[in-house]
């Protein structure tokens, strides 16, 4: 399907944080028992309510085709009164779709190896392209209406609350197929796309990363073993970078023949739907230009020597002559330091209720009413994410909280995630969900908020350049990472021209595009030619990475002008969240000021960038302490 079809009619929308989650392994896990509640969508696996539920939207998709087929496409088009019912009912067929969905892939989530999960994850994604397939007539007759009589239609008051959905479908007119065709491609998802990537989602999880530690050898899941590569000891981190690498070359066969056929297949469905670049589609459905997304690329490169100079910087104060990629998170700060789950959730409700009451009221309702799973258990899906699938519902929260403060920041990145869900359920469904980069907005804002109350509290020099650090790096991962990330999947698209993706050549690939962020400054080993392998994104949501970029940058700025504006910023950035997808990127950010096809305004956030880099850097110097 196309982008804008997945982000308008998408069974369940996720976002998620960008550095994967968990960091340092603490002696604890202060988060076990936290485990979210999912029975406000179903009781369990065998509620007979989703057995119902299914048999009833195949039925009620039927009546909606039989009433509205051959009723948009016609002559003069419809009435407006007859089109916006035809969108209420299609909107409220996705919702409770949007539910069931939601609800199978929540449920799997918290236990990837669980067969009732995953029998139930896959029966309803099969169930559900039937009634997909039996409305897709709707957007098809929508985007054949003549050019005049769809202008008119847009612009009639009646339906002004779905003016943005209707323009942003017909973006896509020339990249559709028939309906046959586009029936036979969801079909064929079931068996292609989606069960590639789920067959790379359940090896992942199931990987067991062995690690050779002073006090025996140690049998870790993928969120633990990435976050020893960020311990304070050398050898735990090294021991980790091996365990890792060497469990991913294991799964190497797999995780590289799931990665290849999902490009081809991509590649497959951009010719049919005549799309001329891999990322045209990501473009169409983020409704942002190609030429304002190469612009900020271009910027964020021409700054990865801010990165360098940092990396040489922490070397020097690591005393590291040879500064490996294992050492880029290595704390500054050498204590170690566990945060319980209790102390993470006040410090978080209070950080957004110092933005406005309201945002603390949500935070402590999000915790409270257990919508969130926090517990790193084995079996669990990796990293973080917040998943808000419908207005008519709440959003849920994942993540792998061991205790540490980089875990605390990304429980508050999700919870921007969901005070944005909260705000903008004044939407209609189709409108609920913010464009991919949009997306991004509250939760970095919220961040930078429990950031800077971290830092205000901290007397210590060497705690606050600990925790200098590490937000630059987070920042780094989130801006340079990310445009690294999207760099490679470019090169891996292109390599596929050529012919099959082998390890080796996707090895280069990644190693390649590393080498441009990290330069001379880090020494990539051997092993990391792997480091490609475990990304999400690349197997979910092609080219989702830029997105990463394009929200922390725009933050970045507007948290300026929060600092500089204080409260009468607030209502303007409410006013942004509560629009949701109600607009186009450009229209909605346009009342604060921003500007997206300049470089000025991303070289604004890069700037914020050099600032932190260049405090931190005047923090280490002896003189400052």
């Amino acid at each position: 399907m196309d982008q804008v079809q997945t982000h308008r009619t998408s069974f369940v929308r996720r976002t998620s944080d960008p550095r994967g989650g968990s960091s340092i392994q603490p002696t604890t896990t202060p988060a076990i028992g936290v485990v979210w509640d999912l029975s406000d969508l179903f009781s369990g696996p065998d509620d007979p309510r989703i057995a119902a539920e299914l048999d009833a939207i195949d039925r009620d998709a039927e009546l909606f085709a039989a009433r509205y087929r051959g009723t948009i496409d016609v002559a003069g088009g419809p009435t407006p009164e007859w089109l916006r019912a035809g969108i209420e009912a299609l909107e409220d067929l996705s919702e409770r779709q949007w539910r069931i969905s939601g609800y199978a892939h929540l449920n799997y989530d918290q236990d990837t190896r669980d067969n009732v999960a995953r029998a139930l994850s896959q029966r309803v994604e099969e169930r559900l392209t039937s009634p997909r397939n039996a409305v897709v007539f709707f957007d098809l007759e929508w985007m054949a209406v003549a050019d005049e009589a769809a202008t008119r239609l847009i612009g009639d008051p009646t339906l002004q609350a779905y003016r943005h959905y209707l323009e942003a479908q017909r973006s896509f007119r020339s990249h559709r197929l028939s309906e046959v065709e586009e029936r036979l491609a969801n079909e064929k998802d079931v068996t292609g796309s989606s069960a590639w990537a789920r067959l790379h989602t359940e090896t992942t999880a199931a990987l067991e990363v062995r690690v050779s530690l002073d006090d025996g050898e140690q049998h870790l899941n993928l969120s633990r073993a990435l976050a020893l590569l960020h311990h304070p000891d050398r050898r735990v981190r090294r021991a980790g970078h091996d365990g890792l690498y060497a469990a991913l070359a294991n799964a190497g066969p797999v995780l590289t023949f799931a990665y290849d056929t999902l490009i081809q297949d991509k590649r497959t469905m951009d010719r049919l739907r005549r799309h001329l670049d891999p990322m045209a589609s990501r473009h169409l459905g983020n409704e942002l230009p190609s030429s304002a997304i190469e612009s900020m690329m271009r910027v964020v490169e021409s700054a990865y020597p801010i990165a360098q100079t940092w990396f040489r910087t922490k070397a020097r104060l690591l005393g590291l002559s040879d500064f490996m990629i294992y050492d880029q998170y290595a704390p500054l700060d050498q204590r170690e330091h566990s945060v319980p789950w209790s102390e993470a959730t006040i410090l978080v409700e209070d950080s957004y209720a110092a933005i406005d009451p309201e945002y603390g009221a949500i935070a402590r309702e999000v915790f409270a009413k257990k919508w969130v799973d926090a517990d790193p258990r084995v079996g669990k899906r990796g990293g973080a994410y917040c998943s808000y699938p419908s207005p008519k519902l709440h959003p849920w929260i994942l993540c792998n909280f061991m205790g540490t403060p980089r875990d605390v920041m990304t429980v508050a990145h999700e919870m921007g995630h969901a005070l944005h869900a909260m705000l903008s359920r004044v939407q209609t469904p189709f409108n609920y969900h913010s464009t991919l980069p949009l997306a991004e907005t509250a939760s970095v804002f919220g961040e930078m908020v429990v950031f800077d109350r971290l830092l205000a509290s901290e007397t210590d020099r060497s705690a606050r350049l600990g925790l200098l650090a590490g937000k630059i790096e987070d920042a780094f991962a989130t801006v340079f990472r990310q445009n690294v990330l999207t760099r490679f999947e470019q090169m891996a698209f292109a390599a596929r021209s050529e012919g099959r993706l082998t390890s080796d050549r996707l090895g280069d690939v990644w190693i390649e595009a590393n080498r441009a962020y990290y330069g001379d400054a880090v020494s990539l080993t051997e092993e990391y030619r792997w480091g490609w392998s475990y990304i999400p994104h690349f197997i979910h949501t092609p080219f989702y990475c830029y997105a990463y970029v394009f929200g922390q940058l725009l933050v970045m700025a507007l948290y300026r002008m929060y600092k500089e504006e204080g409260r009468s910023f607030v209502p303007k950035f409410q006013s942004l969240l509560a629009a949701g997808g109600s607009g186009r990127p450009d229209d909605l950010l346009r009342p604060l000021g921003v500007e997206i096809n300049d470089e000025v305004f991303w070289s604004k956030g890069v700037d914020e960038l050099r600032r932190l880099v260049a405090e931190a850097t005047s923090l280490s110097h002896p003189e400052a302490r």
